[in-house]
């Protein structure tokens, strides 16, 4: 493949590793029985990798997202913020998608949707202020916006409802602010935790468009980076892994004087 930033992705894994392990502070004497049996040291580890997998979206997904979209899209940019007024026609709009979606009454298409929202545009210019999301990743090519929404591996089923309005009031509030935009909102999965299986993509099926609002693992790096990202920045990954192995071993060695 073409030039990939692979020295850039890895100096973002290992600030992040470091970051998180000289911050790190791990009370695993709040298990006693755990430590007990699995001794300080591995529930040290354990704790350390809980932390570490809820930060992963801003301290590692999203840098390594910006450094591997640098070179294909004119803008990059984390923790954006959209627009902050929106016309009540566009958020009346809003509600009617999202409420024939919940009663079956219609299916999620992202043109569909792109179509109600411009329609809507010129019927009420009375405007509020809104306090929307902000957009973990903004690009932008031209005048194409894609607005991604990055979230854990096991999103939880309830909250789809949600993550559709989301993606609903990025489309109107930025066709709002500029109706030629051409702007594709979505939701970006960074692994599959089903592996070697596919995605369970059914249970998003209601309310997201499959195609155009959902990008999971290699579909959301690649559509970054180009073909192959998504296999060479696991192997960054992986790189990074064997480098600091043994800086890690000794960083969680010192729990064992304490077993």
């Amino acid at each position: 493949m073409k030039y990939f930033p692979s020295p850039a992705i890895e100096a973002v894994i290992r600030n992040a590793i470091h970051g998180k392990l000289h911050a790190y502070n791990p009370e695993p004497a709040a298990m006693p029985f755990q430590v007990r049996l699995l001794g300080r040291d591995r529930m040290a580890l354990y704790s350390f990798i809980q932390s570490l997998n809820t930060t992963f979206g801003a301290s590692i997904y999203e840098p390594v997202a910006k450094v591997v979209a640098d070179r294909s899209f004119d803008k990059v940019v984390l923790k954006a913020n959209p627009p902050r007024q929106m016309s009540r026609g566009i958020r009346h709009r809003i509600d009617e998608i999202v409420s024939g979606l919940e009663s079956g009454n219609a299916s999620p298409d992202r043109d569909e949707h792109e179509h109600d929202l411009r329609s809507a545009l010129t019927s009420d210019y009375e405007k509020i202020v809104v306090n929307l999301t902000k957009i973990d990743v903004l690009l932008q090519r031209g005048d194409t916006l894609y607005l991604v929404d990055i979230k854990t591996a096991k999103p939880n089923k309830g909250n789809f409802r949600n993550y559709k309005r989301t993606l609903l009031e990025w489309m109107g509030a930025y066709l709002e602010l500029d109706p030629r935009y051409k702007v594709f909102p979505m939701i970006a999965i960074p692994y599959n935790p089903y592996t070697p299986k596919p995605y369970s993509r059914w249970t998003m099926a209601g309310m997201l468009d499959l195609h155009n609002e959902l990008k999971v693992a290699e579909e959301f790096w690649d559509f970054l980076g180009g073909a192959g990202a998504y296999e060479e920045i696991l192997n960054c990954f992986e790189r990074v892994g064997i480098e600091m192995r043994d800086e890690i071993n000794r960083y969680f060695a010192r729990f064992l004087r304490h077993t």
